[in-house]
């Protein structure tokens, strides 16, 4: 795999120049559209080939197609080797503006392809998996047009099906029509804004083939039989293609919208201002109860003692001498709470950026790249935040605590990765990322990430520790029996409920992006369901933190982490029904990919939801109890 992996690096300056480069339209900033003149060529190529069945990418020559007389792999960014994507030339021949009544595609012009037995079998086992191969012209991934059959309604699909099954055989599409839409202003120049494929398969012999072109029979009524593919013997295929070229009022700006409306943003709306409703209204509640009841524990606690007021105090004050008692498992806290803080950035930034459309499909993998680049720099805020913890917990470690943060959330999703890539390398699939890029990776994780990590640290081990209102008792008082509720695993479920609530439909659409092959746009949507994440997270730990000290119960360090990440069982249960109703996956391999993906999904999000937890739960308290007069 000699991917070139120079344009990662190009990618960060891009990010940065795009920041401000001036906005073409509503497009992409930085993307110049492409002027043809009539006649000029115009390059079709092959991305790859992909199945919602298996889950397992493959490139275009991984089955024997036809090939140009030199092939050539385009070099690709980070993210574009991390998603299977392998592009290459392929032999169609386009000429801006000409159209091809019919052309035979292979070397040899008038004659069939011989397929071995074991290529036929390999061809029809991808048939029967459903799989779609994805071109592209001028950047513009193709697409396969269909009427809804209840509704009449047009609809679009990524790419076009290798082939369909009749009574268990495997028929192959061998023969493509190529409707390209062009725009002009001045009919001199032409822009491609449309790229449809509608391919059928054609039996060997049908066509009559001459010198390169081909031909359809003289009678338009007669029926073309479908082409084959035994899987025991030899097939004889022949591939063609016809061309045509369509004048369209679409404007160069807006040639993606078919692919992007694809899905309902209607639902998307509606949701989404149900669950800022929802959420909202119960934030209202929760601040406002929260506000009183304080406000009357603190005036009681704050009131001149009378005599009769000698009685027992109970409730939170009476903890105040151990409340900031440092917790145990120190180092793994602060180094939990490093990646939180160094996800949360990554994700802000990346959705800020997505926002402005700077990461939108037509810039494909940017959006893997630059998260990955984001993550890797983030490790300087993520070690100063992870060292100014450690510190206020007490910790005299700061070299092995560094080490540790910059280490252990990489290192799960890195190390489950790589597990899971030996399964991808076993199925042959373009998916398996290559052993360079993953250097690359490694490289990237110990020579920035790291260094920044201990960079980080060297600062916020050096500050003052956050600032503690009480003092802490030498002796650490017990703790009384619990009510039943505030059992950890009780907490965690009740917690989760509100913030899974706010990310619920978001999560639907995410989900259907990165299983069904669709592409996720709705970035401002998603902006909107991150701050209502974060706010209900904050809520929700204060809320039970305080329940917690009123409970005279103290230990609320891990407590507040953990149950604050209550949403991530949920999104996990969630992604089993998801799992279940609506992929189609049978094999053990590409459910495998599915639950091991998931699983780092989800403890992302824990780590994520819980640093935000953890964070509202110590400011939280640093404020009661500085609130109180404590002798």
């Amino acid at each position: 795999s000699n991917m070139a992996e120079e344009k990662t690096g190009v990618m960060l300056v891009l990010l940065v120049c795009l920041s401000v480069s001036p906005t073409l339209g509503f497009y992409v900033p930085g993307v110049a559209p492409v002027e043809f003149k009539a006649g000029m060529p115009v390059d079709v190529k092959a991305v790859k080939m992909t199945s919602t069945k298996t889950q397992l990418p493959y490139e275009y020559y991984s089955v024997p197609f036809c090939q140009p007389d030199e092939v050539k792999y385009k070099a690709e960014n980070l993210g574009e080797v991390l998603r299977g994507d392998r592009i290459v030339n392929t032999p169609y021949q386009l000429k801006m503006k000409e159209d091809k009544a019919c052309e035979v595609l292979c070397e040899k012009p008038d004659k069939a392809l011989k397929w071995t037995k074991e290529q036929s079998s390999l061809v029809a086992e991808k048939i029967r998996q459903d799989y779609s191969i994805h071109f592209i012209a001028d950047n513009l991934p193709s697409a396969t047009k269909f009427e809804m059959l209840d509704t009449g309604q047009v609809m679009y699909e990524h790419g076009y099906r290798i082939g369909y099954v009749v009574d268990n055989v495997p028929y192959l599409n061998n023969h493509l029509k190529l409707v390209l839409h062009y725009h002009t202003e001045d009919e001199e120049t032409f822009r491609v804004v449309g790229f449809e494929v509608e391919a059928r398969s054609i039996k060997f012999g049908e066509l009559t083939a001459k010198d390169g072109k081909c031909s359809f029979p003289t009678d338009p009524e007669k029926k073309l039989a479908g082409q084959a593919v035994k899987e025991k013997e030899e097939t004889q295929v022949m591939f063609t293609y016809t061309v045509e070229w369509k004048s369209s009022h679409i404007r160069w700006a807006s040639r993606w919208d078919t692919y992007l409306t694809m899905t309902d943003v209607q639902i998307h709306w509606f949701s989404i201002v149900n669950s800022v409703v929802v959420v909202f209204f119960l934030a209202g509640i929760l601040t406002m109860i929260m506000v009183r009841t304080l406000r009357r524990d603190i005036a009681n606690y704050n009131r001149e003692e009378d005599v009769e007021e000698t009685l027992e105090e109970t409730g939170w004050k009476l903890v105040h001498g151990d409340v900031f008692r440092p917790p145990r498992y120190t180092k793994l806290l602060s180094s939990l709470v490093g990646a939180g803080v160094q996800i949360f950035f990554m994700s802000v930034i990346t959705i800020a950026f997505a926002m402005l459309g700077m990461l939108n499909p037509s810039m494909r993998g940017s959006l893997m790249t630059s998260m990955i680049f984001l993550f890797v720099f983030h490790g300087l805020i993520a070690g100063y935040f992870s060292g100014r913890l450690y510190k206020s917990m007490k910790g005299t470690t700061w070299k092995t605590a560094a080490f540790q943060t910059a280490t252990v959330y990489p290192g799960i999703v890195f190390g489950t990765a790589f597990l899971l890539n030996f399964f991808i390398w076993g199925e042959h699939s373009s998916g398996a990322v290559p052993f360079t890029t993953m250097l690359g990776l490694l490289a990237m994780w110990f020579g920035i990430s790291l260094p920044l990590v201990y960079l980080g640290y060297y600062f916020g081990f050096r500050k003052q520790p956050y600032e503690v209102p009480v003092r802490t008792n030498q002796i650490p008082r017990q703790v009384p029996e619990q009510v039943w509720y505030m059992n950890p695993i009780v907490s965690m479920l009740m917690a989760g409920i509100l913030p899974f609530g706010a990310v619920f439909i978001e999560l639907f659409f995410i989900l259907t992006a990165i299983w069904e092959n669709q592409f996720y746009y709705l970035f401002g949507f998603l902006f909107l369901v991150f701050s209502i994440l974060v706010i209900s997270c904050s809520q929700i730990s204060i809320v039970m933190v305080y329940f917690q000290l009123c409970g005279e119960d103290y230990h609320w360090w891990w407590r507040s982490y953990i149950v604050s990440g209550g949403s991530a069982i949920y999104v996990f249960l969630y992604a089993i029904f998801y799992y279940i109703t609506k992929l189609e996956i049978e094999d053990f391999i590409p459910g495998l990919l599915y639950f091991g993906y998931t699983s780092l999904m989800v403890f992302t999000f824990w780590i994520l939801t819980g640093t935000i937890g953890f964070y509202a739960a110590f400011i939280f308290v640093r404020k009661i109890y500085s609130a109180v007069k404590i002798d």
